[in-house]
């Protein structure tokens, strides 16, 4: 068993967060839906830096705890711990950003799958694998859920695992408040209170803002609150006081709370105070876990819940292990961290989901080349899309490291039948042929259409381009790229650029390094290069150095076919797969082509269609490796 850094127990839900900023609950439009819940975003939260985290909750049996399941998984977070509840919902927040102090909320909690975890769910050997165990607060407001949080603690005891409370006081999840007061933090209760201090003895470690150890501690005064708690626990005391960061104590109480070990704080603009406690706990758990001294610990955690105060949303909002050193070295650049270009940048690159370090990708987003054949219809296309995809699933059988370019416009059937299916899908947007580039017209003249795109689709946009182009041409292209780059990256889809400057006009080795350049000058960061195949080890070794100085955490590159018959493709292959960055290829008439011309016209069948088109790409896969493989030979 791996063993764990933290295993956190409590609370598993879906946030749907308003997407408009500054009005009522009553009037937002539309909402992102996030993971939530204090112990599921510290779990993540940790997880993005660097540590082995766990999780133990219940979830339903629908949708939504499939969603939390699979982004937990996503995070690299273990879900063994997480049971599946077939009798209960998932739980959920609707939740929205007034202003920097107004976050109207509701909890949709009413028996719901996490509030039904009970001492079976506590398994010792998971418990036994881990480092610590943190609980949060609200599960010690039931009989079945405290006895579960107790069992972890007592195990965590016996074999010797440091443990942490995150008192998360939510006085509507204890009772005392209605429905419409979720976002109340304090509401006085000496039976709160005496529940909490029946459990604070098992923590070594104990984190709350002034509110919170005001109901753990049953007073007001900041100072006799912590000084009650510290009756009962030798726990480190961390109180967060918000805009004035946060103290640790780890012995006697001052008369101050100035008196308390502190670390650096970061001056940054408030936009959303929800989930910057656990932003802030996860960072804490990073350096309490490394070792740290209590400053450089609390650097740490006030960092985190500067990311968590600046960005829309909770665990989306946390920074990984690169963007927080990144943020320390270059400091604050703008007080909006949301707005700092550079910093989004970092974050958004090293936080991306999956692993796409091999992608063999069999490209039928073709439209032109179908439409133009003998007994075409959009009918037929759109059938003979579904043949491509069935051919593309028969050699991915499973596995991971297999993708398809598709388009919307006729291949949409196989297009929407490929999500979920774990193939990576680049999904086209250019019009064909277009020069200058222009954009399919589904996408709006907004581009606002990419708010229905399925978040696993990958943005395709080719663009014909050459570096000898007029500077009207070069402006007008570069603008219109940069546009869909926004867009796409606003809509949390990824991009890859396609550049063709072959059909334009005469290359060398320098060509398209120079483009990729010209790209990054425009302050267009794709995630996903689509490159010619170069004739010369000199143009891909121009090509990978532009692409590493300007972002070396790019996705990487594929490399394109351009209808090439596989002994030529086997040449450019074995140039390409020198080059680490290329990550594959993407090629689509070599592979369908001919099955195409002979399937329109009714001269082969379905199952001959999908057969010679899989027999093709999974020749191609075999030559892509064999390729990739002589490479790391001739390396080592």
């Amino acid at each position: 068993m791996t063993k764990l850094d933290v295993i956190t127990i409590g609370r598993a839900g879906v946030d749907l967060y308003g997407s408009q900023i500054g009005g009522r609950l009553e009037d937002m439009g539309s909402f992102d839906k996030y993971i939530g819940g204090s112990p599921t975003n510290i779990a993540c939260g940790t997880a993005r830096l660097g540590l082995k985290s766990g999780l133990i909750t219940r979830v339903g049996d629908e949708h939504m705890g499939r969603f939390i399941r699979e982004e937990l998984e996503r995070h690299g977070v273990s879900t063994q711990g997480v049971k599946t509840d077939s009798e209960r919902l998932t739980a959920l927040v609707i939740l929205g950003i007034r202003d920097e102090t107004q976050f109207p909320l509701i909890f949709y909690r009413e028996n719901c799958a996490d509030m039904a975890l009970c001492e079976e769910d506590i398994d010792e050997a998971f418990i036994a694998s881990a480092r610590s165990v943190l609980a949060t607060g609200t599960h010690l407001s039931h009989p079945r859920t405290k006895a579960a949080v107790i069992k972890a603690l007592k195990l965590a005891r016996q074999h010797g695992l440091k443990t942490a409370l995150d008192i998360d006081y939510r006085p509507n999840l204890w009772g005392l408040a209605g429905h419409g007061d979720g976002e109340s933090r304090f509401v006085e209760s000496a039976e709160v209170t005496a529940k909490l201090m029946e459990t604070l003895h098992y923590f070594d470690l104990i984190v709350g803002t002034e509110e919170e150890f005001h109901i753990a501690g049953g007073s007001t005064d900041t100072i006799k609150a912590l000084r009650a708690v510290r009756e009962v626990s030798k726990a480190t005391l961390v109180c967060k006081r918000g805009a004035d960061g946060a103290v640790a104590f780890d012995g006697d109480i001052p008369d101050s709370l100035d008196d308390g070990q502190t670390g650096p704080g970061f001056p940054i603009e408030v936009f959303n105070v929800l989930g910057a406690g656990d932003g802030f706990f996860s960072g804490l758990l990073k350096g309490w876990l490394d070792g740290e001294d209590w400053s450089t610990t609390l650097k740490y955690a006030n960092a985190c819940g500067a990311f968590a105060v600046s960005r829309h949303g909770c665990t989306p909002a946390y920074p990984s292990w690169d963007e927080l050193q990144f943020f320390f070295d270059r400091g604050i650049v703008r007080k909006d961290l949301r707005n700092d270009v550079e910093l989004e940048q970092v974050h958004w690159a090293t936080n991306r989901h999956g692993d796409w370090s091999s992608i063999r990708t069999f490209a039928f987003d073709h439209r032109l080349q179908l439409e133009e054949m003998d007994g075409y219809s959009k009918d037929k296309g759109s059938l003979f899309k579904e043949l491509c995809l069935a051919a593309a699933l028969k050699v991915q059988n499973g596995q991971p490291g297999y993708g398809i370019l598709c388009d919307n416009r006729i291949g949409r059937s196989a297009l929407h039948a490929a999500s979920g299916s774990g193939l990576w899908i680049g999904r086209p947007t250019e019009l064909p042929g277009s020069r200058p580039i222009a954009f399919e017209e589904d996408l709006g003249l907004d581009l606002g259409r990419f708010k229905e795109w399925a978040r696993e689709n990958v943005v395709k946009l080719l663009v014909f381009c050459h570096p000898d182009d007029t500077p009207e041409t070069r402006a007008l292209q570069e603008g219109r790229v940069k546009r869909l780059f926004t867009a796409a990256r606003r809509n949390t889809l990824e991009f890859l650029l396609e550049v063709i400057p072959s059909k334009v006009a005469p290359v060398d080795d320098t060509t398209s390094a120079t483009l990729i350049q010209q790209f990054y000058d425009a302050g267009v960061y794709p995630d996903w290069w689509k490159l010619e195949p170069f004739k010369t080890d000199a143009a891909w070794q121009n090509a990978v150095a532009a692409i590493e100085r300007n972002d070396p955490r790019t996705r990487g590159i594929v490399v394109l076919g351009l209808d090439a018959p596989e002994a030529e493709l086997a040449q450019s292959f074995a140039l390409a797969a020198k080059q680490p960055l290329v990550k594959g290829f993407a090629v689509g008439r070599t592979i369908f082509g001919d099955a195409a011309r002979a399937w329109m016209k009714g001269e082969m069948s379905d199952a001959e269609a999908v057969t010679q088109m899989a027999t093709r790409y999974e020749a191609l896969c075999s030559v892509w490796d064999k390729a990739r493989a002589d490479a790391r030979l001739n390396m080592e």
